[in-house]
């Protein structure tokens, strides 16, 4: 009866934001910093309303019953999977030296620290870094163009979507050829990501008078800042 309930609600969603798009369509706000912002606010209740009916109570309830230490293996597992291609854009962004270090985290973390269950390589100084094919575009000099909010995705820049799209198009989550597997990954790694986030949400709650504009603002600054690996221009990139 739950699942019956969440799908009706989630079918609900689709329709109301499917709705909403069509009639507010595609036109501007004149904000140059998000141009689509009346298409971008239906999406952005659109993902709370998935979020709020779908993805949030299985992750609280994942939260609740996975033992921490379970909990921290699931995260580092991914973890390892995605320092992969890390060290990959690490590459592409001429950083040599941290790409060797990511790849070296693979490394110990597949065999010493068992396929990743266990970071043993942060505690051997090897520290974890944060790149996207995003990131690569803008170390580039590639502009960011249009904030918008993809279904599902969330928010993202034109520059980031383009860079999403090669994100999934080598991830070996997404590549696996047992659907099922596929599947089970996919959607482990989506709840356990969701779980860590929860300690933000009440923060966000408190601070935001308009959730909407605190969220693309905080994730403008962040991409920025990680693009410039936390020393960017005074002027917005």
């Amino acid at each position: 009866m739950i699942k019956k309930n969440a799908a009706v609600r989630l079918k609900n969603l689709l329709l109301a934001a499917a709705l909403a798009a069509l009639l507010g369509g595609c036109a501007t706000s004149g904000n140059p910093k998000d141009p689509l912002e009346g298409f971008n606010r239906v999406m952005f209740a659109f993902n709370e309303g998935v979020d709020t009916v779908l993805i949030k109570p299985v992750a609280l309830g994942y939260d609740a019953v996975m033992p921490t230490p379970v909990r921290t293996g699931v995260t580092n597992f991914f973890g390892n999977i995605a320092d992969l291609f890390i060290g990959v854009n690490n590459l592409l962004q001429g950083k040599p030296d941290q790409a060797a270090s990511d790849l070296g985290r693979v490394l110990i973390n597949s065999t010493v620290g068992i396929l990743g269950l266990f970071d043993v390589a942060t505690a051997a100084g090897l520290e974890k870094h944060d790149e996207d094919f995003g990131q690569t575009f803008g170390r580039w000099g590639i502009g960011t163009g249009a904030y918008v909010v993809l279904p599902l995705f969330g928010p993202r820049t034109v520059r980031d979507t383009a860079g999403l799209v090669l994100d999934v198009a080598v991830d070996p989550v997404a590549n696996v050829d047992h659907v099922p597997t596929r599947n089970s990954l996919g959607a482990l790694r989506l709840i356990d990501n969701r779980a860590d986030r929860l300690p933000a949400d009440r923060v966000i709650e408190e601070a935001a008078l308009d959730k909407y504009s605190y969220v693309r603002d905080a994730y403008l600054q962040r991409r920025n800042n990680l693009v410039h690996d936390g020393n960017p221009p005074r002027r917005t990139e």
